[in-house]
């Protein structure tokens, strides 16, 4: 797989950084990474975020309000906005707009999780649209029935045509492939990886005992049931085995009862939310991970674990994960319930594989760098800025 072009770390010093000060630029997102349902996503917005700031812009975030943060905070020179609920933020985000609440703005984020914000409507400022992934197998999961099938109709129809004139960017190239798929055509759908955090030094090692962990929200979509097989499955040959589970969300008491007999043996360990340092113990003591998501745009914590050394083993069908994971060098794809159960026990099995697909995981991250993303994403704002649209290719510099 051809690798970000290492050239592009040129920070803030770069050329897009003279282009971009004293612009203010606003996204709209509808969660922001304290929120406790916040995820890799609105890391990736923040990271972005923190990016543009360091090229001298003015940043602002407007995202839902939730119990325990502060309605207006600035955190690392990002203004951060919180208004409304998960349903009300859209509505309240375009009206802001409308009513100029931020102040002058001369860009626009429009962060669509599943559903967009609308802002075309209110503003006749650039607008870059930021598109993880496509929502096609998770409207009927999170919400069955007709809100499912609106939500859907709104990704699918509503969206590409009233951004058909704006810049994309999303993070994968399946992304940007389901994209061009909704109508979403010609060179204006920028592809901008995530980046790998430098690795957090724990005193943590790879534990003794046969060890997987699961990293995410705890939601139906991250289907972290199959994972709980599995180590049902396993366990039988290794009744030593821990799974432990790091995350909350709003399934998870459906995951502890799916769970109670596993928990009571002691094989799964529900984790929680848990400190930055206690997630990085996990990713270190743990012999792989299990990424059973129906869907990820890139899968952040992949890149996590390997820089622990600690390979994945996800659905090939998820999307992303067929880039952030190279397939028997970094980590193992599969395509079943059956064949992720029977990847998870070879590697606890064979302490070879597991040490070579550890090695191909660090050096596969390590080509990742959030100082390459942030490079990229700032002269697609850039170029959003001066009314020209950007390629993948033109973003990335491969």
């Amino acid at each position: 797989m051809p690798r970000p072009d290492a050239r592009a770390d040129a920070g803030a010093a770069g050329p897009a950084g003279g282009r971009l000060a004293g612009r203010r630029v606003v996204f709209l997102s509808w969660r922001d990474t304290r929120n406790p349902e916040g995820g890799g996503a609105e890391r990736y917005l923040e990271k972005m975020a923190a990016g543009l700031v360091a090229r001298g812009c003015r940043v602002t975030i407007f995202c839902v309000a939730y119990a325990g943060a502060a309605p207006v905070e600035t955190v690392d020179g990002v203004r951060f906005v919180r208004r409304g609920t998960k349903v009300s933020v859209y509505a309240l985000g375009m009206w802001s707009l409308l009513r100029r609440r931020f102040g002058r703005v001369d860009l626009v984020v429009d962060v669509q999780n599943g559903l967009p914000f609308f802002s075309p409507l209110v503003t006749r400022r650039p607008v870059v649209v930021l598109v993880h992934h496509v929502h096609r197998e998770q409207w009927p999961v999170v919400y069955p029935g007709l809100t499912g099938r609106v939500g859907w109709w709104i990704e699918r129809r509503v969206a590409p045509r009233l951004y058909r004139r704006c810049q994309y960017v999303t993070v994968s190239r399946a992304t940007r492939a389901e994209l061009r798929a909704l109508g979403v055509d010609g060179p204006r759908i920028a592809v901008v990886h995530n980046g790998t955090d430098p690795v957090v030094s724990v005193a943590a090692r790879k534990s003794a005992h046969p060890s997987i962990c699961v990293v995410g929200r705890l939601v139906p979509h991250k289907q972290v049931e199959h994972a709980i097989d599995a180590a049902r499955s396993l366990s039988e040959e290794f009744p030593d085995l821990r799974l432990r589970v790091v995350g909350s969300g709003w399934w998870e008491a459906e995951l502890h009862e799916y769970a109670r007999d596993l928990v009571e043996r002691g094989t799964v360990v529900f984790e929680g939310h848990v400190s930055e340092v206690r997630k990085q113990e996990v990713y270190e003591e743990s012999w792989v991970m299990a990424l059973p998501s129906i869907k990820e745009g890139w899968g952040l914590v992949v890149g996590e674990a390997a820089a622990h050394r600690t390979p994945t083993v996800a659905y090939a069908g998820a999307g992303g994960t067929q880039e952030s994971i190279v397939d028997g060098v970094s980590g193992i794809l599969v395509h079943s319930q059956a064949e992720l159960t029977a990847a998870l026990g070879g590697l606890l099995r064979e302490r070879a594989a597991r040490e070579r697909l550890a090695d191909g995981a660090l050096q596969h991250s390590a080509g990742y760098t959030w100082g390459h993303s942030q490079a990229a994403f700032a002269h697609v704002v850039a170029s959003a800025l001066r009314g020209e649209l950007v390629s993948d290719q033109d973003a990335t510099g491969e």
